[in-house]
Order: structure tokens, then C-alpha cells, then sequence
């Protein structure tokens, strides 16, 4: 029978949406031991707790996965109720989920597009992806982060725009995450990535520029075959 307060996370290292969950176990001190996956040859182990989609991450907590990092998150916040992630505020509550959506739909998945592309494709992501920005520029304006004087549920879910895509404008010759169109985001970003436990939970930024920088290749050069 499994340890019903064993906790275990189920992950790739250059992974966004596993480091965000990584972060809020240890904003909320939960011990866990972590499970790096292997993307080419996935464990039985990931195939049985997250058969529908076979990605990370999962979070085994007592033998019982979870999967997806924002429902992840959330399951964390509800089961840990120390140093609370989302706001008890109902109403609040549905604007985080919102602009976490927004910056999941919109930024991220823009981004992507726009590193691994060239031509219209490229241009009309990074048009999608600036437009998103300039909405969630708006909303942190005022706060030091989006949690308010403590990083929250929308600063994990939001924080790999702090990282992740400085690294993906780079990988892609462009420049989505200006700071010169985004100071308030920007000056979040910098607040956000010298928190301790962001700053020490973050991969290593050269290791990530080689990693996309073949995957964009690989990608680009199926495009040209087809």
C-alpha cells in the first residue's frame, strides 16, 4: 500500500509547467522526491498515471496521480493549506484562473509557434503573443507581484515568462518580451526569478539555448522536407 503522505513529481527538466509546480511545493515546504522522465523513452510509471496525455507533469501524492500544472497547482493549494497560493476571494479567484488561461492560450503557445517558424506564421505569433503581454502588463501594474506583496498562483503560472522566454526570443532571432514595451512586467520578471526559491529552482539558462536551438532545427528541418 502506498504512503498516503509520500509525494513524488514526475518531470523534464527544461520543463515550464514542471518547474512551476516545483516551485509551489517548495513555497509551501513539501517534501517530495523528484523524477526526471526521459521524453523519447517514457516510464511505465508516467504511461499508467497520465495515459491520456503521457506528459509531465504528474504529481504522485500518496499513489494517486495528478496531472496538468495548473490542476496540479490547484490540488496542491487545496491539499497544503499553508502559505496559500490562491485567493479566498471568489471573484479573484476566477481572474487568476482567467489571465493564467490567457498567458497559457496566448503567450505561451504563440511563442512556441513563433520560435520554431519563419514568415507569416512567425509574425502573426509574435503579434498574438506582444498583444497578450500588453494585457497582462496591465494587470500587474501597481503590485509587486500578481499575488500581491507575495508571489501567488498567477505569478507560478505566469513565471516562466521571466525565464523561459527571454530564451525563446533568443532561439528565435526575435524579441517578444521587450522591456522597453513591458517595464512593469519586466521589473516583475526581476523580482520574481532573485525570489531564493525561484532563483534556486531554475534551469540553467545555456543548457536551455542548446536544447531549444536543436529542437527548433529538428523542426524547421521537417518543415523544409514537407
Amino acid at each position: 500500500m502506498a504512503n498516503p503522505e509520500e509525494v513524488e513529481l514526475l518531470g523534464l527538466w527544461f520543463s515550464p509547467f514542471v518547474r512551476r509546480v516545483e516551485w509551489a511545493l517548495k513555497l509551501k515546504g513539501i517534501a517530495y522526491d523528484y523524477i526526471e522522465e526521459d521524453i523519447l523513452n517514457k516510464s511505465p510509471l508516467l504511461l499508467r498515471l497520465n495515459p491520456v496525455h503521457q506528459k509531465v507533469p504528474v504529481l504522485v501524492h500518496g499513489g494517486r496521480g495528478v496531472s496538468e500544472s495548473l490542476l496540479i497547482l490547484e490540488y496542491i493549494d487545496e491539499t497544503w493549506k499553508q502559505s496559500p497560493l490562491l485567493p479566498r476571494d471568489p471573484y479573484d479567484r476566477a481572474m487568476v484562473r482567467f489571465w493564467a488561461s490567457v498567458a497559457e492560450g496566448k503567450v505561451f503557445e504563440n511563442a512556441r509557434i513563433a520560435r520554431n517558424s519563419e514568415g507569416e506564421e512567425k509574425e502573426r505569433a509574435i503579434r498574438l503573443a506582444t498583444e497578450a503581454l500588453g494585457h497582462i502588463e496591465g494587470v500587474i501594474k501597481g503590485k509587486a507581484f500578481f499575488g500581491g506583496e507575495g508571489i501567488g498562483y498567477l505569478d507560478l503560472a505566469i513565471g516562466w515568462v521571466s525565464h523561459w522566454l527571454p530564451v525563446y526570443d533568443e532561439v528565435g532571432s526575435m524579441k517578444i518580451f521587450d522591456p522597453a514595451k513591458f517595464p512593469t512586467l519586466a521589473a516583475w520578471a526581476g523580482r520574481f526569478v532573485e525570489h531564493p526559491v525561484i532563483k534556486e529552482n531554475l534551469p540553467p539558462r545555456d543548457k536551455m539555448v542548446v536544447y531549444f536551438c536543436d529542437k527548433r532545427s529538428q523542426i524547421m528541418a521537417s518543415k523544409s522536407v514537407v
